[in-house]
């Protein structure tokens, strides 16, 4: 009688198997997993970053099922979003991508102790909540470096979405930069209060460059400033910009510099195989906090994957020449390089954000020798001497 169980038990098995049908035995139960966008899939800015991580994770990780993501979702209504997720969807995990959301978030994990949130950019956690991000500012800084080195006019500017803390960390940043290899190098500032809108990126970056900017940076979730540059340049005006997230260099072939990339994936991969084997659960959550930077490759440098720098500005960064307390007399691309070995490898020993470091006040903020703290980064609200705009209250 056993003997003939098994035999049944085995065909049955096997039917199941041709029919590709999931069968209770020694079976996984997936991790439902959702995503909740500030901004559209096709922004190609912050919001189609996630979403290719999204994609390498239904690729890579069979385990889990990903749920089609809420996208353009106003901060204002993330709660409603949530709550379907939950209740419609019944996703087990639910990531929050936008600073906006954090109140919402916190607010659903007290509400749903059961599921585990993770929330982007924010610094509220809860038992069943943590946080995570991908930090640009070693980026921002290497691009201020080409920044300096190419500026004709020595006006730099700077499209910024909102005056976050995020944004005004990675300005700073880059004016670090810009100053380092031009020390008659300003940048300014024009502010755009919202995180996507290509009308408004267009006219603030065509005001600076009316203004003599000739070297552009930005913070906003389309490749607009990149076009923008790039028919500048195409009519006799050399414009040299820096891209935002996305390979955005086949926007602007000779106006792409270089730029930050993201690669989200490498901080979601690594938040779900943890939940998958226990690490972490909705009970242990409240001091889960990523800050992953270059070390981490959570961040390249580049306007495309793999190209740290258009090969057609390399000659020109290799004329430029600093002298430099660590590397004595050095071109710019050669610098550029260094320092982000250093940064990729051990950012302990160079940090852009080690003092002296004043602000436009001539206030002292960052000591000399020491290195800024992470709560210091994460709550900026000041700019350094070289900047030249004001942050709106």
């Amino acid at each position: 009688m056993k003997g003939k169980f098994l035999v049944t038990l085995s065909l049955l098995l096997a039917l199941l198997l041709l029919l590709n049908l999931p069968y209770c035995i020694g079976a996984e139960k997936k991790l439902r997993v959702a995503f909740i966008y500030v901004g559209p899939i096709g922004d190609y800015g912050w919001s189609y970053a996630h979403e290719v991580a999204r994609q390498y994770l239904i690729k890579k990780l069979p385990w889990i099922e990903v749920l089609p993501p809420a996208e353009a979702v106003p901060e204002s209504d993330a709660v409603r979003f949530i709550d379907r997720f939950v209740k419609e969807e019944k996703a087990d995990v639910i990531f929050t991508t936008s600073f906006g959301y954090m109140d919402a978030t916190v607010e659903a994990s007290k509400k749903y102790p059961d599921r585990i949130f993770f929330h982007c950019s924010g610094y509220e956690r809860n038992k069943n909540l943590g946080t995570y991000f991908a930090e640009l500012y070693q980026i921002y800084y290497l691009n201020g470096l080409m920044a300096g080195a190419l500026t004709k006019t020595n006006k730099v500017g700077y499209v910024a979405a909102h005056p976050t803390p995020e944004v005004i960390r990675h300005i700073n940043a880059f004016a670090l930069g810009v100053y380092e290899v031009n020390p008659k190098a300003t940048v300014d500032v024009r502010w755009l209060f919202s995180w996507y809108d290509p009308s408004k990126a267009r006219m603030a970056a065509e005001s600076l460059i009316s203004d003599g900017c000739d070297a552009l940076a930005f913070t906003e979730d389309s490749p607009t400033v990149i076009t923008v540059g790039e028919e500048y340049t195409k009519k006799g005006k050399q414009i040299y910009t820096f891209s935002h997230y996305s390979p955005m260099q086949r926007y602007g072939p000779n106006t792409c510099v270089s730029g930050q990339l993201v690669h989200w994936e490498a901080i979601y991969k690594d938040i779900l195989e943890k939940i998958r084997k226990g690490v972490y659960k909705n009970t242990n959550l409240e001091d889960v906090d990523y800050w992953w930077l270059l070390k981490e490759k959570a961040v390249e440098l580049g306007g495309e994957v793999g190209v740290p720098v258009n090969p057609k500005f390399v000659p020109a960064l290799k004329e430029k020449k600093i002298t430099d307390q660590a590397f004595g007399r050095i071109n710019v691309y050669d610098l550029v390089m260094k320092r982000l070995a250093q940064m990729k490898s051990n950012p302990e020993k160079f940090d852009p954000f080690t003092g002296p470091i004043k602000d436009q006040s001539g206030k002292v903020r960052i000591e000399t020798g020491r290195r800024a703290t992470h709560d210091e980064l994460w709550t900026m609200d000041w700019f350094v001497p070289n900047v030249i705009a004001k942050i709106p209250k």
